[in-house]
């Protein structure tokens, strides 16, 4: 994955009704250490990597790059959004296009946050890069994520298997709705 391309970053904080879209910094550190250590959010993402492992690794501001978005709500950050360019996928059709990707902490499941989240960076995204095919690769299993998916306007493109698990790739053309919860 790499970045992009022409776009400035990092853009303003994005502001949607509840949630701030914003780059990574030093306050955001335990909770990127939550967030990739967790069993429950890595349960469709080959596993949690070891928190000791992540508290010696992780740089002083985490995660900051170009796409990457930390999702904050009341100051605090509850999830991260990704936004990056596919340069190798398993599936040939989504090289070259953005891939989005998102993780939220579990305390933030199940109020729409992720759905809000997710317009508001597409809309972003639509407004830098007009016109630009978005890809979202999710397993078959991750229900949570493929509701999300369709709510977002994703609509499938195919299905493989990858990581011993039925995956799912679909494409989001730039007129689909991003109508939140």
């Amino acid at each position: 994955m790499t970045d992009l391309g022409p776009v400035a970053w990092p853009p303003a904080p994005i502001r949607t009704e509840r949630l701030v879209l914003r780059e990574s910094e030093v306050r955001d550190r335990a909770a990127f250490i939550e967030l990739l250590a967790s069993p429950e959010v890595h349960a469709y993402l080959g596993g949690p990597r070891p928190r000791d492992e992540l508290e010696r690794e992780m740089p002083g501001v985490p995660e900051r790059w170009p796409g990457s978005f930390v999702v904050d709500l009341d100051r605090e950050m509850i999830g991260q959004i990704l936004l990056r360019r596919a340069t190798e996928h398993r599936r040939p059709v989504a090289v070259g296009k953005v891939d989005l990707g998102y993780l939220f902490l579990p305390r933030a499941w199940g109020f729409g946050y992720a759905a809000e989240a997710c317009a508001a960076a597409l809309d972003w995204l639509e407004g830098v890069l007009p016109g630009e095919p978005v890809v979202l690769a999710t397993q078959t299993a991750n229900i949570c994520s493929m509701r999300l998916a369709a709510k977002l306007g994703f609509t499938e493109l195919e299905r493989f298997r990858a990581w011993d698990a039925e995956q799912w790739l679909g494409m989001r053309s730039p007129v689909a709705s991003t109508e939140s919860c």
